[in-house]
């Protein structure tokens, strides 16, 4: 008998009205076939991401301006192990060594972010534009495009101008719409001609939820129930805006596609014969994916969302609903405003109803009234939250393909982390994750969904968020410990660049066969990441003990010589 893991409070909530589950998608249906052994279509865009806040560093460096990321990691108590960002993998620095890595694995794209106060240091183009931050993303751009790495290009990656979080509150304002469409516009004129692919907004879902609502994230507030609403309603009208400045002023010289990425997971009834779980498991989909993705795909709100916001909010007293109202302009302005929807899937969760009375407060999780539940079976090597169910991923994108009229998606994120102190960079468990999930990909575009490419996550171990260092989900192994940041690769890099070079899967012998010579390239790196702390020790010697016996002899002479002379005198 299959039993359950409930997960953490704030994730398991519930209420329960009756919504008709969506009728092309066949929540009853779910083939758990055996592996696919076949090639992608031709022109497949195999890649790996990175953000700019979780690798760059340099964060006050050649006139950087402060984001909220910056404020936020530096309060005491807000990070894992107080970690962070301000150096993390150097990358500003090191980019050029990392594009030899890709071009090493054969990356056909690189997903990247521009930290809006690199080159708008107080977060208004009005005010100062930082050239020095320009140059460092044209010389990016440009060494990526001389080694045939097609440049994906997201504009918001998390980190808002510090200023614009303390002057107007952030994305609680509306005056962000402008700001960031006048960053955007300013991205457009100086990168447009290299960059055809953008990205708006990376993961909103988190942006919002996690920052305005939990505070987990920066700018770490916690206005349970409407904090997190309002800030979506701002970005869904700022994404659209962007699309429109593009469409309107670049698309017909740069011909360039304006997406964004959202993040979900996938839910899946705990009972597929029971209505009422199906119910649930749409409604936890509606709350995640459909939040930002049917307003962009159709123009308003998924019903579930208002009707079951705008009854909980009329229980609880309020004259309107806390769900924000987009006017009949708006909502014709926001449709269709999504050239490509690039998607960020890690995991899966059961998902039950589950009553959840208005009276015990509001919230964007008790607002769902649902509980989502895992198979203690579920592989889970890393964060907490993150399972690996590969199945989830065909599921959620052939219910894309049903509820957004089979729209062109790029995976923008995918993988999995390791949580360990010290690593072993045989990484068996992340080459059988990405194997699994990749497959499961191949099986949906056989089932017809519209993916044109594929992100791995991420090229490196980075700041992980409000986990610091602590979580790795890197295809290269960091050593934060040492100041040049050194990477090396994991079993996992040799197994994605055999993936990449045959398109695929071409048949069983050959793929067994990756497994067994990734593990014996990650042998010999293991012994250089040993060996690594008696380089450091090494330079600890050069940088600091020789430096100082230097002087202490330099003294010694002076001292020397003084008793010298006074003694001729």
């Amino acid at each position: 008998m299959l039993q359950w893991c409930i997960l953490r409070p704030y994730h398991v909530l519930a209420l329960v009205l009756c919504v008709s589950a969506n009728d092309d998608f066949d929540w009853t249906k779910n083939e758990r076939a055996s592996f696919y052994f076949g090639t992608f279509p031709t022109g497949f865009s195999w890649g790996a991401g990175t953000s700019a806040y979780q690798t760059e560093g340099a964060w006050n460096i050649d006139g950087k301006g402060m984001s909220i990321w910056d404020s936020f990691a530096h309060k005491h108590g807000k990070i894992f192990a107080n970690d962070t960002g301000d150096s993390s993998c150097e990358g500003y620095y090191k980019f050029k060594d990392d594009i030899s890595l890709m071009k090493e694995m054969k990356l056909n794209h690189y997903r990247f972010s521009i930290s809006w106060p690199r080159i708008l240091p107080s977060g208004l183009k009005s005010e100062h534009i930082n050239e020095k931050g320009i140059k460092y993303y044209d010389d990016l751009i440009n060494m990526l495009l001389e080694n045939k790495i097609t440049p994906v290009v997201t504009l918001y990656h998390w980190d808002l101008p510090q200023v614009l979080q303390e002057k107007y509150g952030g994305w609680q304002n509306i005056s962000m719409v402008n700001y960031f469409n006048d960053f955007a516009n300013l991205c457009f004129e100086r990168f447009g001609n290299r960059v055809k692919y953008w990205i708006t907004f990376s993961n909103p879902w988190s942006v919002a939820v996690e920052g305005y609502e939990t505070g987990e994230h920066a700018p770490g507030l916690k206005l349970r129930g409407t904090g997190a609403y309002k800030a979506a309603h701002h970005i869904i009208k700022a994404h659209a805006k962007v699309w429109h400045t593009y469409d309107l002023q670049w698309r017909n010289k740069q011909k360039g596609l304006v997406g964004i990425s959202l993040t979900a997971d996938w839910g899946e009834p705990v009972d597929i014969t029971n209505q009422r779980d199906i119910e649930a498991a749409e409604r936890y989909i509606q709350f995640y994916l459909g939040w930002f993705a049917t307003p962009l795909f159709n123009g308003d709100y998924p019903q579930v969302m208002k009707d079951y916001i705008g009854r909980k909010s009329g229980q609880q007293g309020l004259g309107a609903s806390r769900l924000p109202v987009f006017s009949p302009q708006e909502k014709s302005y926001i449709k269709g405003t999504c050239d490509f929807l690039g998607l960020g899937h890690f995991t899966t969760r059961y998902i039950t109803v589950k009553n959840y009375p208005s009276g015990l407060g509001d919230s964007y999780f008790a607002d769902r009234d649902l509980a989502e539940l895992v198979d203690p079976q579920w592989p889970d090597p890393g964060s907490e939250w993150l399972y690996a169910v590969p199945w989830g991923f065909r599921r959620l994108l052939n219910f894309i393909k049903t509820q957004y009229g089979n729209p062109m998606i790029y995976v923008t994120e995918n993988g999995v982390s390791e949580k360990m102190l010290c690593t072993d960079l045989c990484d068996d468990w992340r080459m059988k994750y990405f194997k699994d999930y990749i497959n499961e990909m191949l099986k949906a575009i056989k089932d017809g969904v519209n993916v044109k490419g594929y992100t791995a996550w991420s090229l490196l171990d980075n700041f992980e968020w409000d986990e610091g260092y602590s979580e790795r989900f890197g295809l290269y192994y960091v050593d934060f410990r040492n100041k040049n940041k050194p990477r090396y690769p994991k079993a996992s890099v040799q197994f994605y660049k055999r993936i990449i070079s045959s398109n695929g899967f071409p048949n069983q012998r050959e793929v067994d066969s990756w497994k067994r010579k990734a593990v014996e390239s990650c042998t010999s790196s293991n012994q250089l990441l040993a060996a690594d702390p008696l380089i450091g020790h090494m330079e600890m010697v050069t940088e600091i003990v020789v430096p100082t016996v230097c002087t202490l002899c330099i003294l010694l002479s002076a001292v020397f010589l003084m008793f010298l002379l006074r003694g001729r005198l």
